[in-house]
């Protein structure tokens, strides 16, 4: 259930917002504004103060590290408090759409990659290009490659609330009983393989390599750009019906020797919860998940865990958003709320505050900082990987387009059924093609 807790540190007036035309996922509001649903728009009371409403998705943990962030931007500027929501990742974006059919989004909220172009582009968030432009929203400091990942056609509409790597999570303590090698950044895939099936020997069957990712979108965009590719190219695919055949050739050579689990094993995986990932239920010695999530990882095994990059180049890899903060473009308070998001951006007390929970600092600066202080070893292996990997990363590409979450699913349900046999491989890739960009043209 969504959390909503009294405001941040006082109460302030509320400022009022304008009504969205339609639904998040309606039709696109009209280019000249946002117009009301009928009746003139209320002028709200200027009393002084001002009160934003925050929403965001996460654990407790997040709850109350962004609080305490929150809580000391309103001891430096005490007109402003905060009025904040935040729930589980599952439903999120069903609230959230409610929310803007409703003319009530917050005006600064959590998003990932999934949707920021979707949201850019249907005008629910707010250009903050004006605002970094002339430094208002400072962003010199971040990485150029996850300053471009917030931008959609141009916009700046997200900035990182940190960033992650999409990263190799396994079980130290087991390949140590086993006596087998650790896997190690820029391993090539098929060496990757080739590992996973040795463990697999080593443990006599009783535990498999590493989960299957053929379903998994970021290891198969990591691959295709390991070959010079890209998973997408605008709003079309950036792959063919021959580079997916390839790509599940790739696993279906690893099934046969036995370096990926049951098929049955590969769909409870890719559910996505963590503590169903292979990796902590024993099942496998590795799985692949995102860097920020080892300490997650961790709470579900007593076995001491480890972090590699995924397999193949580093430069397959970019600076990644692991979300950002957004703002909403009906907000009454834009440059409030631009203030805001540079105050958790650059501002070196809350960077402390906020921590590594979602990610490494989006600041370099803030990122040593922080670095510093922290404790978790989850979090430290975390920073390690980011730093060992930060002077290799390639050009980041586009944010996905319109219709990624669509794409995911697709590929998911293709790879299993590949891996289950109810689908021959060449046709269940080529209704792949088709599906996916039907998707990402609608």
């Amino acid at each position: 259930m969504p959390t909503a807790s009294p405001p941040l540190p006082h109460a302030g007036a509320d400022p009022g917002r304008r009504r969205l035309l339609g639904a998040l996922f309606g039709a696109p509001l009209a280019a000249t504004g946002l117009a009301g649903c009928g009746g003139a728009e209320e002028t709200p009371v200027d009393d002084g103060l001002i009160e934003l409403s925050v929403f965001w998705y996460g654990s407790t943990k997040r709850a109350e590290l962004t609080e305490k962030a929150l809580r000391l931007y309103s001891a430096r500027n005490p007109r402003v408090s905060f009025r904040v929501t935040w729930q589980g990742v599952d439903g999120y974006y069903d609230r959230l759409a409610t929310q803007a059919a409703g003319g009530n989004v917050p005006d600064l909220i959590q998003v990932d990659d999934t949707v920021l172009t979707e949201y850019a582009r249907r005008d629910i968030l707010l250009d903050l290009g004006g605002y970094a432009a002339d430094n208002r929203l400072d962003l010199r400091g971040l990485p150029p490659g996850l300053v471009r990942y917030g931008e959609v056609d141009g916009r700046t509409v997200g900035v990182a609330a940190a960033q992650t790597s999409a990263a190799v999570v396994y079980n130290r303590a087991l390949l140590r009983r086993l006596r087998v090698p650790e896997p190690r950044t820029g391993m090539s895939w098929q060496e990757y393989v080739d590992w996973a099936a040795r463990v697999t020997r080593a443990a006599d069957g009783r535990v498999a390599g590493t989960m299957d990712p053929s379903g998994d979108h970021r290891a198969l965009w990591l691959w295709l750009r390991s070959r010079g590719g890209e998973l997408y190219q605008g709003r079309q695919l950036g792959f063919s019906a021959s580079d997916l055949v390839d790509w599940f050739e790739l696993w279906q050579t690893a099934r046969t020797r036995r370096a990926t689990p049951s098929a049955a094993l590969v769909d409870q995986a890719d559910s996505g919860e963590t503590n169903r990932q292979l990796v902590v239920t024993g099942h496998t010695a590795a799985s692949f998940a995102w860097a920020h999530q080892l300490p997650e990882l961790q709470r579900y095994t007593n076995d001491e865990l480890a972090l590699a990059a995924f397999p193949g180049p580093p430069a397959a890899q970019w600076a990644r958003a692991s979300m950002y903060w957004a703002a909403f473009r009906g907000t009454r308070r834009p440059d409030v709320v631009a203030e805001v998001i540079n105050f958790l951006t650059t501002n070196m007390e809350a960077a402390r505050a906020l921590g590594q929970e979602r990610g490494v600092n989006p600041s370099l600066a803030n990122r040593r900082y922080v670095k510093e202080s922290v404790t978790d070893a989850g979090q430290q292996r975390a920073a390690t990987l980011a730093d060992a990997l930060a002077d290799a990363l390639g050009p980041a590409p586009s944010p996905p387009p319109r219709g990624h979450a669509r794409v995911r699913a697709l590929l998911v349900a293709t790879a299993e059924g590949v891996l289950s046999g109810r689908s021959g491989m060449r046709t269940a890739t080529s209704r792949f093609i088709a599906q996916a960009n039907a998707a990402l043209a609608e």
